[in-house]
């Protein structure tokens, strides 16, 4: 939609996008404006009740990387409907091409309705796309480890098998946060070794360098790594 892109041109860094080039290597740099992230959360705070939006929305696939980020984020900000935002998040995921997409992704109304979301985010999981299968991991991440916390999450992560960099990457990053914010329950995974090696001794790399984790905590979990 030319009076979004125009709007995003009109911040573009082009320091910036070059640097963004190097971080999502699989989006070639014609398709990266380069606006850096606070500046498209500000303007999606600004343009999210306009008008023109729902045809943004509808507007799929966009021609920008930026474009991508700016839907993200508006998703996750304008919607109080839990079925209206879960059914645009399920068309908008079958284009999601890399991380940087997906993990903008935060809908605090995951946590109004934790049960709803929960649905379709077992749903995204057991798919066959890379990218809703991270969503759907990373969501676990955000809003199930701490209020809406079940120890069967767990298990539930530990299933997927997809193998991906961006995808192992999410499961190891998840498992990291269940170390740090569900240790008790978590350590138990890790005490069994369930895991895929590289899953498993990347959860315990990223976990130790978090403050929260105790250093008993650290030098136990580094003797559990697999060789």
């Amino acid at each position: 939609m030319k009076i979004i892109t125009d709007k995003l041109y009109e911040l573009q860094d082009k320091e910036y996008q070059v640097f963004s080039a190097k971080l999502i290597p699989n989006i070639g740099i014609d398709k990266i404006i380069g606006v850096r992230i606070p500046e498209i959360r500000k303007l999606a705070k600004e343009i999210k009740n306009e008008e023109y939006i729902e045809d943004f929305l509808n507007e799929l696939p966009h021609k920008y990387q930026e474009e991508y980020l700016l839907h993200g984020i508006i998703l996750s900000i304008k919607y109080k409907d839990i079925d209206v935002l879960l059914n645009k998040l399920n068309i908008f995921l079958e284009y999601a091409d890399n991380w940087a997409v997906t993990d903008i992704i935060s809908p605090k109304l995951f946590n109004k309705y934790p049960d709803k979301a929960y649905e379709y985010i077992l749903k995204w999981i057991n798919s066959k796309k890379e990218y809703k299968i991270r969503f759907g991991v990373v969501s676990l991440l955000q809003f199930y480890l701490d209020d809406n916390y079940d120890k069967k999450i767990l298990n539930v992560v530990k299933k997927i098998k997809y193998d991906s960099y961006y995808v192992k990457m999410a499961i190891a990053w998840f498992y990291s946060f269940a170390l740090i914010k569900q240790y008790d329950d978590t350590v138990k995974l890790f005490e069994s070794k369930q895991l895929d090696k590289w899953i498993h001794n990347k959860s315990i790399q990223k976990a130790i360098e978090s403050y929260r984790i105790s250093d008993t905590q650290k030098e136990y979990l580094k003797s559990l790594k697999m060789r």
